[in-house]
């Protein structure tokens, strides 16, 4: 191997947004032809590149609107691109809502609908619930964001509290052909969980969003808990004839970044380890556990012998105690970094493939055995930043950010822990 460690863990990373560009995985998933409308709808970090690479690879006739993040639209010539905003919604999360549902009111059977779901959709297209308003909304999702609750339980709140999401949006398609392309950001890729599944047929229950606002002691608008305690904001269910003619198409995911990035550790000599792609918990809790493997591999040979890379994805989740500048990737960096305790010879990066966490545009960060010794000399403690949840002044001060600027995809959590001799 040539490559330093730094220069190896961006190129691993580099190599797993490339995986999930829309150019590479848009073109092989479209329909045909249909015989009426063709009306292009969709949300999420990647849904603007996804509707150019649409219509740079279809002939006919191509009309629609999709709501990206500040930053992330692209150069289309015939469907609309809104931008709004991500974590938190604002007016024209709102708006593009709206207009999509009214862009697919009043179908006819011949037409199409093509929906380009990806990451950030469940903040981006954000319609409030029946009472509700958008600072409403705004409160659930700092609440949801600040509590610690995965993913997957995070969004079946959202479900329930929105006029779109939980398969609202494909209900509002019938009788329409419905085909929906999704760049999954989820651990597990289920459908229904990216972006909130607004074309997805929803099992869960206004009472199972109770459960877990209750759970994680979230604190709710009056308007929301009366939504949810009334039942009005259940979704559309499994069975429901509305959705018969919804299909939905998983086309990127976190594993397949992994791969990707795997091969880029064989390319270089390197045994490749991938622990997981839907790894989920305490971003700081993951990462004590990920320097335990890390050290076992670097004293024992297991479960690899170094030199070895080992690959991880999912979504961490930070339950916000401090008041630093943090995300989930840097979270976990710096609580790795600290369970090293300067280890020789192991080197990290951790970062989110939309190219941006937590509210920062900054994608992770780098870790090296100074680290500790670096910040120290400093005057920074590690400990002290990561019980402020300020990993991303942490990393700065040091100049170990990794910033890509938007990436117009979305693969969730990346991370790498190169194990050298």
């Amino acid at each position: 191997m040539t490559q330093d460690p730094e220069t190896l863990l961006r190129a691993m990373f580099s190599a797993a947004i490339a995986s999930a560009q829309p150019e590479k995985c848009v073109p092989g998933a479209l329909p045909g032809q249909p015989k009426g409308r063709f009306i292009v709808v969709g949300a999420g970090k990647a849904s603007a590149q996804m509707a150019k690479v649409v219509e740079d690879n279809w002939s006919g006739s191509i009309e629609g609107l999709v709501v990206t993040r500040y930053g992330y639209g692209a150069a289309c010539r015939h469907i609309e691109v809104v931008e709004a905003a991500h974590p938190v919604p604002d007016a024209n999360s709102v708006e593009a809502a709206g207009r999509i549902l009214q862009k697919v009111r009043n179908l006819r059977l011949d037409d199409l609908v093509l929906c380009l779901i990806s990451g950030g959709g469940s903040a981006l297209m954000c319609l409030p619930g029946e009472g509700l308003t958008l600072e409403d909304k705004q409160a659930v999702n700092r609440a949801l964001l600040a509590s610690g609750a995965p993913i997957g339980e995070m969004n079946v709140v959202r479900r329930h509290l929105s006029g779109v999401k939980g398969g609202r949006l494909a209900a509002a398609c019938h009788p329409a052909r419905l085909v929906t392309l999704l760049i999954s950001d989820v651990p597990g890729d289920n459908p229904a969980d990216i972006a909130s599944g607004p074309t997805i047929a929803d099992p869960t229950t206004c009472a199972d969003a109770l459960e877990i606002v209750g759970r994680y002691g979230v604190a709710l608008p009056a308007a929301a808990r009366a939504l949810l305690e009334s039942g009005r904001g259940e979704t559309v269910k499994p069975g429901d004839r509305r959705l018969a003619r919804a299909e939905a198409r998983v086309i990127a995911t976190p594993r397949m970044a992994l791969l990707a990035a795997a091969q880029v550790a064989r390319d270089a000599g390197l045994a490749p380890i991938i622990l997981g792609d839907r790894i989920e918990g305490e971003a700081r809790d993951i990462g004590k556990a990920m320097a335990a493997i890390a050290l076992s591999c670097a004293d024992h040979g297991e479960p690899a012998r170094a030199p070895c890379v080992l690959l991880s994805g999912g979504e961490t989740t930070v339950t916000v105690r401090g008041d630093g500048r943090g995300g989930r990737n840097v979270e976990f960096l710096l609580s790795l970094a600290i369970a090293l305790n300067g280890a020789p010879n192991i080197h990290a990066l951790a970062g989110d493939t939309d190219g941006v966490d937590g509210a920062e545009e900054v994608a992770g960060a780098v870790a090296a055995p100074d680290t500790l010794a670096r910040a120290f000399g400093r005057g920074i403690n590690p400990q002290d930043a990561l019980a402020r949840n300020d990993a991303h002044t942490f990393f700065a001060a040091l100049d170990n950010q990794v910033v890509t600027g938007p990436t117009r995809t979305n693969v969730n959590d990346f991370r790498a822990i190169f194990v050298a001799k």
